[in-house]
């Protein structure tokens, strides 16, 4: 009988981690060792813009984060031969949390390889306050440019996954100016849009409250912000994703080619949701391989 419940119980709590906003389920079970960033920088050393400062977390939610999520931070990971592309990492986690291993550090050392110097915003979660996970993404954008001849780096583009894909495809539709416009998207099953029909209600939740104004919804779906100046994209995603419907990374896929915007769609038959760059995932020789040919071949 004890043994009984003991199983019961870890397949519960599997169960349970695995139906988390933005958590991978195997994925947080597998975890690899992080390399050590080059270096890390902190992005708001002379303080936060005025009204960041409105945000604050629950009790609740101050249990969940770690000592220092007040104050975001840029991880470095250097390429040895950079070829002199950048990419700025928005991990997922349902604007609750941070998933930055598999959807962060542990993409480095691939990234690495290819020649791409790496960067993982560790951003802040909004607490009632929408455009601070944006604010800290388009000052990542700001570092990296004030670093880019000291990195080697002449072209800068916006990675994420789950509800950090949201986050980049908001910086890449949503960016104030040039310097922190992104050169190109890679967005892994990346919710786009607040439409209550296929968002992740999570992300939707934290972001823009669970009773959210019209207007609110409008700005943060993402489809509906695409224009010819929208960078071009690639994503990949899984048929069977049971946490983020495939329909938002079709929409705006969609938009994108409305746009004229070139848009490079990849769904795979399996895999679920939250893999990130996780040895489990099937396919994963065939994302890494069309991302590291699809980098190859934009046109900057």
């Amino acid at each position: 009988m004890k043994k009984i419940f003991l199983l019961v119980l870890s397949v519960s709590l599997f169960q349970l981690a695995s139906a988390q906003p933005g958590f991978g389920g195997f994925g947080q079970r597998q975890a690899q060792p992080a390399p050590k960033a080059s270096e890390i920088i902190r992005l708001w050393p002379d303080g936060f813009p005025e009204k960041d400062y409105e945000a604050k977390p629950s009790d609740f939610q101050k249990r969940m984060l770690p000592e220092n999520f007040m104050d975001p931070r840029l991880e470095v990971y250097r390429a040895g031969n950079p070829n002199g592309i950048c990419i700025l990492e928005c991990p997922g986690g349902g604007y609750t949390m941070l998933s930055d291993s598999h959807e962060g550090r542990n993409m480095a050392e691939w990234f690495n390889s290819l020649g791409i110097t790496y960067c993982v915003l560790e951003y802040r979660m909004p607490f009632g306050f929408s455009y601070v996970p944006l604010h800290d993404a388009e000052q990542g954008m700001r570092i990296i440019r004030s670093h880019a001849e000291e990195w080697g780096v002449k072209h800068v583009g916006v990675m994420g996954c789950s509800a950090g894909g949201h986050l980049a495809s908001t910086l890449a539709t949503h960016y104030s100016s040039e310097e922190t416009r992104p050169e190109f998207q890679i967005l892994m099953y990346p919710v786009i849009t607040m439409d209550a029909g296929y968002t992740h209600i999570g992300s939707r939740d934290n972001l823009i409250s669970a009773e959210p104004k019209p207007e609110m919804v409008d700005e943060f779906s993402n489809e509906k912000h695409v224009n010819a100046q929208t960078p071009p994209a690639i994503m990949i995603l899984s048929a069977d994703d049971g946490t983020v419907d495939p329909k938002n990374s079709i929409e705006y896929y969609y938009a994108l080619r409305s746009a004229k915007v070139s848009a490079s769609l990849h769904i795979y038959p399996s895999g679920g949701h939250g893999y990130g760059i996780g040895d489990y995932f099937p396919y994963k020789a065939q994302w890494t391989s069309e991302v590291s040919r699809w980098l190859e071949q934009l046109k900057f």
